[in-house]
């Protein structure tokens, strides 16, 4: 009785496994959401929108003022000229606005290149817009790029490439020269599309962001999507957005109209303050996260865990198979009941079926210090479990 792309799919992993460390009492490293205070002045700008009955339907697209200050963002930050009235779709979180992307630029039957392991939601968003994902694994350790398999993805003609950087899951920061080959073979397969999903474009820690509508011959084809939920430790707002061509940008507009008519207004007046702050701002964003980056992963490692250290966001994806021969559904339950520590298992970043995920685990470093001294804590006592 249900609908046959319903059955293509299974609810987040993610939330979840948040559900199993709440269960038995672990600490949640597994779903991405911060455990500290977000920036104070957007709270008393949120509070301030409430109380002055800034409670009805803003204007679909987003708030004149929060188009301007993401528009203004993109100058400040990358040079990017972008037309708040006609290219800047605010949306409820950067999940909303892939899907709407996907369902407003994809037609069912056309291909879409995903990078493998990704971010559990571009799965679905395919199989929800009727089209059909090719997968280009990145190359472990370091998860770089296979020019050869890239190559032969795009040779296949599809209508978009999905691109996310900084990387959810394995925390890696694609350079420029990554950035370039992707750029130049888009071009030169005349690729239709780029969807950029970048909320962690502010926490980076090693290398820089390069968004590629920076290249040559790439802003018109490229939709850069982004949210507030990261960079301004509100993940509970879903605030995202998306900026386009004008053209694409209408149609964009359209299906997020009839998916949630509009992101909540008094929330968009806060946004707005939050893109004033300063670069102090982002700079301790991304020490604070190293910080904490450095509790988690000598531990890891001396723990017998295999991964890279990650350049950005705040995960890490961390090969288990010299501790356990288990699989990772399997091993990230035992970590939450026995070690109480919560992670999401690798499977879930890899199309279904893959072997390649089964010896990972993704952990997430976006917790306070003493949670993640405690989680260290925890980690350590597996020794005696193993």
């Amino acid at each position: 009785m249900t609908s046959r792309r319903a059955s293509t799919f299974t609810e987040s992993v993610i939330r979840e496994m948040t559900r199993v460390a709440q269960q038995h009492g672990a600490i949640n490293l597994a779903q991405g959401f911060p455990d500290f205070p977000m920036p104070a002045p957007m709270k008393d700008a949120a509070c301030a929108a409430i109380h002055g009955d800034v409670n009805q339907y803003a204007i679909t697209w987003g708030t004149p003022a929060l188009r301007l200050a993401i528009a203004e963002k993109y100058r400040r930050w990358y040079g990017l000229e972008v037309d708040p009235d006609r290219e800047v779709t605010v949306t409820c979180g950067a999940t909303e606005a892939m899907a709407s992307v996907f369902l407003a630029l994809v037609d069912p039957g056309d291909e879409v290149v995903i990078f493998e392991p990704y971010y559990e939601n571009y799965g679905p968003d395919a199989v929800l817009s009727g089209a059909t994902p090719v997968y280009v694994s990145l190359v472990a350790p370091d998860w770089h790029i296979d020019e050869d398999a890239l190559r032969a993805a795009l040779a296949r003609r599809p209508k978009a490439l999905v691109l996310n950087t900084p990387h959810n899951p394995t925390g890696k920061v694609f350079t420029r020269a990554e950035i370039d080959l992707i750029a130049r073979l888009v071009l030169e397969y005349d690729v239709p599309w780029v969807f950029t999903d970048d909320p962690y474009e502010h926490i980076i820690f090693g290398g820089h962001h390069h968004p590629i509508a920076q290249w040559p011959g790439m802003r018109e084809r490229t939709v850069t999507i982004s949210s507030l939920s990261k960079t301004f430790t509100c993940t509970g707002w879903r605030l995202g957005f998306a900026i386009a061509p004008p053209a694409a940008s209408s149609a964009i507009r359209k299906v997020h109209d009839f998916l949630t008519v509009g992101a909540p207004a008094p929330l968009q007046a806060a946004a707005a303050v939050g893109f004033a702050l300063d670069a102090d701002y982002y700079n301790h964003l991304a020490m604070d996260y190293r910080a904490r980056r450095e509790i988690l992963a000598p531990v890891l490692r001396d723990l017998g865990f295999r991964f890279s250290i990650p350049d950005g966001a705040y995960f890490l994806m961390a090969d288990f198979s010299a501790i356990s021969s288990d699989d990772d559904v399997t091993f990230a339950k035992w970590l939450a009941k026995d070690v109480g520590v919560a992670t999401v298992p690798g499977s879930s970043f890899y199309r279904p079926g893959s072997p390649d995920g089964k010896r990972y685990v993704r952990f997430a470093f976006c917790k306070k210090t003493e949670t993640m001294e405690a989680a260290a804590e925890r980690l350590s006592g597996m020794r005696a479990l193993v």
